[in-house]
């Protein structure tokens, strides 16, 4: 695997894209604002192309980053094109005051996601409790995801570590809700405090 798509070109798309192309990874953007989309890829650099919104990605690994408000219809959107790829949904369904999630155990966005997906799509949730900064930091970092089946989560761990990351695997699709709580705990320590330069992390 040399190449990850990013379906996104907002500032958590840069992120990943950023921190992926200096571990050597070649970055397609995709997004419907082809203006912005190029503005990404600028901003990550020479690693980086645009691809066509909708079209079959490039990457094995593709990352969804989008409002949670737009991303079923976006994974609608693209429907077969995205069969046999590991989607990463990085998501978080906040309520209005972000001191909340607007989905349910046992229909978490990961779960909502994975049913409009075509057969074959591994659903993964990850990177949805990593502020930006911390990610584009390119220091060690701890990472929860859980989704998809295990071999799946062993690709996608896999591709972590050669990020300079540590991949922690909470289970299958039915943990995905608690990672969307665990959103909104990190966003509550950042700000009551803690900053948004924090990680959570297991020792």
């Amino acid at each position: 695997m040399s190449t990850i798509t990013i379906i996104g070109s907002g500032n958590m798309a840069t992120a990943i894209g950023t921190r992926a192309a200096k571990h050597g990874y070649a970055i397609e953007i995709m997004s419907r604002d082809t203006v912005k989309a190029q503005a990404a890829a600028d901003q990550i650099g020479d690693r980086a192309t645009v691809g066509t919104f909708g079209a079959k990605p490039a990457g094995e690994i593709v990352f969804l980053a989008v409002l949670y408000a737009g991303a079923v219809e976006v994974v609608e959107h693209y429907g077969d094109a995205l069969a046999g790829k590991i989607l990463v949904d990085i998501t978080n369904p906040f309520n209005a005051d972000a001191n909340g999630v607007v989905t349910a155990s046992g229909n978490s966005a990961t779960q909502q996601i994975a049913a409009a997906a075509p057969e074959g799509t591994h659903v993964v949730k990850a990177f949805n409790t990593i502020f930006r900064g911390v990610l584009a930091a390119d220091e060690p970092l701890d990472v929860f995801f859980a989704g998809g089946n295990a071999e799946a989560r062993a690709r996608f761990a896999a591709f972590l570590e050669s990020l300079g990351m540590r991949p922690l695997d909470a289970g299958g699709l039915e943990t995905t809700h608690a990672l969307e709580w665990a959103g909104i705990l990190i966003m509550g320590l950042a700000r009551n405090g803690g900053g948004f330069d924090i990680a959570l992390g297991v020792k």
